[in-house]
């Protein structure tokens, strides 16, 4: 099962995004969009795990440890805004936490997807060692593509602000979705912040 855990943004900030993106897709037929339906905000791409279910193979453990770090997290207020590239290849939109508050011990996004790749790494799960930089992913374009003309108009984009509030264990079955894309299914869900009465 190839897997990744995310948050995902109400349907209303999902709605304003795609109406600001309708003009730069006119623009760009060229690029392979990917379906909103599909925008969500990784903190940790798994890759495949063994089994296809919550009981099989390591994904207890893992939904164990995934449940004890969203109660460890409080829900935090997150705004899409502003394009960005990843070279030649990656159109994406950046998330803006205005949540994280070091001074309160919040450490927002960046904390919850620090403490989701422990989670990931205690498990035996090989995740993504570099510098989280919290963004959605919008499209995906051939080598040699020029993303300039994207990225600078979406650069006064500025979404709503909305809470994210759970954090979702989310499959991926490739070219299983819309024209060929990969089909996402939420497996497991979390609340953020949630109290162990145990504690």
């Amino acid at each position: 099962m190839r897997a990744f855990v995310a948050l995902v943004p109400p349907a209303s900030a999902l709605a304003e995004l795609a109406a600001a993106l309708a003009p730069v897709q006119a623009a760009d037929p060229g690029l392979r969009w990917t379906p909103p339906g599909q925008w969500h905000l990784t903190l940790a791409f798994l890759g495949d795990i063994e089994g296809d279910g919550l009981d099989d193979g390591v994904l207890p453990a893992l939904a164990e440890r995934l449940a004890r770090a969203a109660r460890r997290h409080p829900p935090t207020e997150l705004a899409l805004g502003g394009g960005g590239r990843f070279g030649d290849r990656v159109l994406w939109i950046r998330v803006h936490d205005l949540g994280a508050d070091a001074r309160r011990g919040h450490t927002g996004v960046r904390g919850l997807a620090g403490s989701v790749g422990a989670v990931a790494r205690r498990c035996g799960i090989p995740v993504d060692d570099r510098p989280y930089r919290p963004h959605l992913t919008l499209a995906r374009a051939r080598p040699g593509s020029d993303l300039r003309p994207a990225v600078d108009a979406l650069k006064d984009f500025t979404g709503t602000p909305w809470t994210a509030d759970a954090l979702h264990l989310v499959r991926s079955r490739l070219g299983a979705g819309p024209g060929g894309t990969a089909a996402h299914d939420v497996i497991a869900t979390w609340r953020l912040g949630t109290q162990d009465t145990r504690g």
